[in-house]
């Protein structure tokens, strides 16, 4: 049996969620048997052509040139999964949409003519299809193996769609908006980071981005009555996913 081949694609991001594939280890190996890495620049320069049946995306779009390789990317893939905050949600680069990119470019760069630029940073699914979105900043390691095992079985990954609050139930952290009125997303971001800033007495921050269905409103009327101001609201969701829909819409309220 033909093993699949499988190409990991970088645009603009840290490279975080591409490391959580190399931290994978001896799980990555117990894959090898079933997967041939034929596009991997993070692990190797080794290249095999495609086309792929499998393609990882990490990274948003900001420049003229990635809006075009995007669809070269899915032209020869079979199936397409965009992974980490950058590639689903348009990460946490995408600030800019809120503000004058020219200007940031002229305070920034000494010849700024010679940057070129989008208005926005936009997720991969504003460009082109996709067939699954694994969030996270960065991505859940395991998440990510589930995902890739799933399409290569041909079944529906299973990914938490629950929020934070159930894992810090699922752990036994104490809420700590409730026992401290400490400012946190819990109630409205997607899981699998295993509630790690709860367990340590911070808020969550929202990286993994919104849950399906997030009821923002009731949470912004919670953290008011805890002493919030807008301002303080306003920057709680202007993070790591400013852009997702459902935290731009809260955080414009």
């Amino acid at each position: 049996m033909a093993k699949a081949k499988v190409a990991v694609w970088k645009f603009s991001s840290c490279d975080g969620c591409q490391l959580s594939l190399l931290d994978c280890e001896d799980d990555l190996l117990a894959l090898a048997g079933q997967i041939d890495i034929a596009y991997f620049l993070e692990a190797t320069s080794e290249v095999v052509e495609g086309p792929y049946d499998v393609s990882i995306v990490e990274g948003s779009i900001t420049n003229l040139h990635d809006a075009e390789r995007i669809h070269e990317v899915r032209e020869q893939s079979g199936a397409l999964i965009t992974i980490g905050a950058c590639a689903t949600a348009g990460g946490i680069q995408a600030l800019r949409n809120f503000a004058d990119v020219g200007e940031y470019t002229r305070v920034v760069y000494a010849s700024p003519e010679y940057i070129s630029t989008l208005r926005d940073s936009t997720p991969i699914s504003a460009h082109v299809p996709v067939d699954f979105e694994l969030r996270g900043c960065p991505i859940n390691k395991a998440q990510l193996l589930e995902v890739i095992g799933a399409l290569l079985a041909g079944r529906r990954p299973r990914v938490r769609e629950h929020s934070v609050c159930v894992e810090c139930k699922q752990r036994g952290t104490v809420c700590v908006m409730v026992a401290h009125g400490t400012p946190c997303l819990g109630p409205v971001t997607h899981a699998g980071c295993g509630a790690i800033c709860p367990a340590y007495d911070r808020g969550c921050f929202g990286c993994y981005g919104p849950m399906e269905s997030p009821n923002a409103a009731a949470l912004n009327a919670q953290l008011a009555v805890n002493g919030a101001e807008q301002i303080d609201l306003f920057r709680l969701y202007r993070t790591f996913n400013a852009a997702a829909p459902a935290f731009k819409e809260a955080s414009e309220l």
